[in-house]
């Protein structure tokens, strides 16, 4: 489109001002959320952008266009606050941007498998969101976000391991309710990841250590179960993952009503034939309940991963396997980066400041600086006029 002024030499040329068909913006299908706003991305570009542009009304707010895909020559778009991101992180993004060089990108998560720290990791580095607000709060965080025509997914770079623990609406509740909520979800992941491990380790190897009624009812609930329970829990392990990916595949109306109805019927008929104990249900179960908590689906298949790694040393060293692989762990998420950020930050180079929305949630009134290990231009976000307490 050209734009010709009356009195004025020059012209403006309009880039990409056709109109595409997409489907209208709908709720948030897998970040779903209890209060907040209830947009999300759709697969045009444009629209994504003009929904970031009706919460950000800033001239800081800044959009740098890529074209991705020899054979397609797709739309990316790169956008941060000029103001607020620190340029080290900017230049890394736009370095790594420029060295795809690819027929076609189907989805921004192919973007995210290029431009990965590691791709060896089952850790995801980077965030793939279909929320605006989540975008909103990255940008004003001092991160990056990137958009590619076509897919409803942004991702936002550098990220940390308790980003990703974090859901949108945890901003929105009071105080007490935030602060409950995240730390119950760091203690679910710790379950979800080590319960199934303490169990095979400790039938197996450990029986001293558990208390004798306890030990009794475990036995005979175990009578007649012709298994170990290293393969009794990976069978049903294996069973609920089965189960999931059924869930995922079927069309929505029949995809619950399968995993419900699968768990159950599957989970009792296991007990009434003897092939498994119920404590080895209920393990199982409350793990799989525990990761569901989880509020990034990235996360959750790394969550999956490491709970059968943590079996399989349980079952071979007992506790002392657990053991080495915590350690192994902790040892991969200090090494581990995201755009030259501390996966681990701000537990790592410690900032007791950073800490107000880590692990626990402060009052929205207490969270006046941006996150320090983002090193981020403007560091101030929040200044009170009057405490009203």
């Amino acid at each position: 489109t050209i734009l010709l002024l009356k009195g004025i030499q020059e012209i403006i040329v309009f880039e990409e001002t056709t109109k595409f068909q997409g489907r209208s913006i709908s709720d948030p299908v897998i970040e779903v959320g209890v209060k907040g706003p209830r947009d999300s991305f759709v697969e045009v570009l444009t629209t994504n952008i003009s929904l970031l542009r009706k919460r950000i009304k800033s001239k800081d707010l800044t959009i740098e266009n890529y074209k991705i895909g020899k054979k397609t020559n797709k739309d990316l778009s790169v956008i941060y606050m000029a103001s607020i991101v620190n340029e080290k992180f900017l230049t890394e993004v736009r370095n790594r941007i420029n060295k795809i060089d690819i027929d076609t990108a189907v989805d921004s998560a192919i973007i995210e498998q290029l431009i990965d720290d590691n791709i060896w990791s089952i850790f995801p580095t980077i965030q793939y969101t279909e929320r605006p607000d989540k975008v909103e709060s990255a940008l004003l965080e001092g991160r990056v976000a990137i958009f590619l025509d076509g897919s409803p997914f942004a991702l936002i770079v550098p990220v940390t391991f308790s980003m990703l623990l974090e859901a949108a609406d945890i901003y929105y509740e009071r105080f007490w309710t935030g602060f409950f909520i995240r730390f119950m979800r760091y203690f679910l992941i710790i379950f979800s990841v080590l319960l199934p491990a303490l169990y095979v380790a400790l039938l197996s190897y450990h029986h001293g250590l558990i208390p004798v009624k306890l030990t009794v009812s475990i036995i005979g609930a175990r009578s007649g179960v012709p298994f170990p329970t290293f393969l009794e829990l990976l069978l049903m392990e294996f069973t609920i993952e089965i189960l999931r990916e059924a869930g995922i595949r079927l069309p929505k109306p029949v995809g619950g009503a399968v995993g419900i109805v699968g768990g159950l019927v599957i989970g009792q008929a296991s007990v009434e034939a003897g092939i498994v104990s119920p404590i080895t249900v209920v393990i199982v179960a409350f793990t799989s309940i525990s990761s569901f908590a989880i509020p990034d689906y990235s996360m959750v298949n790394a969550v999956r991963f490491l709970r059968f790694i943590f079996i399989l040393a349980a079952s071979v060293l007992g506790l002392y396997g657990i053991a080495i692989m915590f350690i192994l762990l902790c040892g991969h998420l200090a090494k581990l980066k995201s755009f030259g950020v501390d996966y681990a930050s701000p537990f790592v180079n410690l900032r007791v400041g950073d800490l107000k929305d880590a692990i626990l949630k402060f009052p929205t009134k207490y969270l006046t600086t941006r996150p320090m290990f983002l090193r981020p231009k403007d560091k101030t976000r929040l200044k009170l006029k009057g405490d009203n307490n």
